[in-house]
């Protein structure tokens, strides 16, 4: 019996070393879950990005001192293997107040960052361009007190491959219609459930390319990610691939191009007025429009047409003429030695490559000029204003990302109609305000007429709205322009104030 409880007492010794000496190795191997959680750092270009960066600051606006925090950041995206595919950088400014509206805003291209928009207009900090607002040698920052934060809280997001959101290995896969609105959705989506914003109304603020980006995110949002928006603020917008890059022989589109083209003259010879405006969109939608539609006029008649269509544009009468009526070959034709812009057809510049007929390859006046100095002006401001430090270069536009774009079909098939539509129809309080440059000739406001006149009544009249301003696609260069059109806004996010 005593040796029985002795091997009893044994084994129970040799049990409890065996338990202790397991419960002792657990400490060495992490939970499985801890495992699966850990992820190691970026070895591609995204460990380039530093983390985000969070200021305080203010202002001083008409309406009293205005406090801000700015966030300088990125939201990251992961793939279906738990690897993070991409990183989208995006600049937020908030203010403490309830039931403040939030607007995302992005830049077009498609391979534009968001610079453009952010120090050109709705930021706090804006880029003067000299006296003249095209002298990019003289580009300075300084505080805006027309900022859009006097009446919603901004988030500038760049879309991958611009400004510094990058993807992981291969950015293709981003650079689509569709592809590129999901994407957008996404990082959306991210930063309102980051921030606990969900209950905020929240609107869109698209430049160019960017006012379809708009549309499509919009959908995009509300379809994959739950979230509806309350509006959306268009400037200069591509809406109708058709309209924008269709034919040259098209007499509509002519015609929707001809009171552009009319403004920039009536500003050259300094008569512009409403009236005299009126007067060029009349008779471009009616004896212009009618005479182009069918065979060319001949003798006293056509002489008559053409010496009043080169009148209203500036442009010689044998070159209109030649062109049977038509205004397309502008740009070297239109100022004697000078380079005129499309972006601004009352902006001109000397003729660099005077022996040349063509203007290719000689770049555009504002786009390649004017309008380069907000990519370095940036990238300083966010490094030594915002404290976001990286050695990653800033990529303002990115040329590659237009060359390689997915337009699902064509880019004259691109379209934004079908997506106004749906998103008045399936929000009655939906609202879309689009305002254009008079001398835009990259996107003539006569088309976004033309698209919105044909628009059925959905719900409530007035839900859709266009605004014009003297200038032309950038028109928030001009000091008067960009402050009458952020007055214009404020009305729209706080109607009744």
């Amino acid at each position: 019996m005593k040796t029985a409880s002795l091997l009893h007492v044994a084994f129970a010794l040799l049990l409890a070393a065996g338990t202790a000496l397991a419960q002792e190795k657990v400490p060495d191997k992490p939970p499985e879950k801890a495992q699966e959680q850990k992820r190691e750092p970026a070895q591609n270009i995204l460990r380039l990005l530093p983390a985000d960066a969070v200021s305080e600051h203010s202002i001083a606006t008409a309406q009293g001192k205005l406090t801000y925090t700015a966030t300088a950041g990125t939201l990251a995206f992961y793939d279906q293997s738990g690897n993070q595919s991409a990183s989208v950088y995006y600049t937020a400014y908030t203010v403490k107040g309830a039931n403040r509206p939030l607007t995302f805003a992005f830049n077009g291209g498609p391979g534009a960052a968001s610079a453009y928009l952010h120090l050109g207009l709705v930021g706090p900090r804006i880029l003067d361009l000299g006296p003249d607002g095209h002298d990019a040698t003289r580009a300075a920052l300084r505080d805006n007190p027309e900022t859009w934060l006097r009446f919603t809280d901004l988030v500038l997001i760049d879309p991958i491959g611009t400004g510094w959101s990058r993807a992981a290995s291969d950015a293709k896969g981003f650079w689509g219609v569709q592809s590129d609105a999901s994407a957008m959705a996404k990082a959306i989506s991210l930063y309102v459930t980051h921030n606990n914003r969900s209950g905020s109304q929240k609107f869109l603020l698209g430049e160019s390319y960017g006012g379809l980006r708009a549309a499509k995110t919009a959908r995009a949002l509300l379809r994959d990610q739950g979230v509806a928006v309350s509006g959306i603020v268009m400037l200069s917008p591509l809406l109708e691939g058709w309209l924008t890059f269709g034919d040259d022989g098209s007499a509509l589109r002519a015609a929707l191009q001809l009171p552009s083209l009319a403004a920039a003259e009536l500003e050259r010879k300094k008569a512009f007025t409403p009236e005299a405006q009126l007067a060029a969109e009349k008779f471009a939608m009616s004896e212009y429009l009618t005479t182009l539609a069918v065979r060319p006029p001949q003798g006293a008649a056509a002489k008559a047409f053409y010496q009043r269509v080169a009148q209203m544009t500036g442009l010689s009468e044998d070159n209109i003429a030649q062109s049977r009526g038509f205004v397309n070959d502008f740009i070297k034709s239109l100022r004697t030695g000078k380079v005129v812009s499309r972006y601004d057809a009352d902006f001109a510049i000397d003729d660099p490559f005077p022996e040349r007929r063509s203007s290719r390859g000689g770049g555009d006046p504002i786009l390649d000029g004017v309008s380069r100095a907000y990519g370095g002006a940036f990238a300083d401001y966010a490094r030594n204003e915002l404290g976001f430090k990286t050695e990653m270069t800033y990529v303002l536009l990115a040329n590659d990302i237009n060359g390689a774009w997915d337009w699902h079909g064509g880019r004259f098939q691109v379209s934004a109609e079908d997506d106004i539509r749906t998103l008045l129809a399936f929000s009655p309080s939906f609202k879309l305000m689009i305002a254009h440059g008079y001398s835009d000739m990259v996107t003539p406001y006569g088309m976004t007429r033309y698209v919105l006149d044909h628009l059925p009544q959905i719900g409530a009249a007035g839900r859709t709205r266009l605004n014009l301003y003297r200038g032309g696609h950038m028109f928030y260069i001009d000091a008067q322009s960009r402050k009458a059109f952020s007055t214009d806004a404020a009305a729209f996010f706080r109607p009744g104030e």
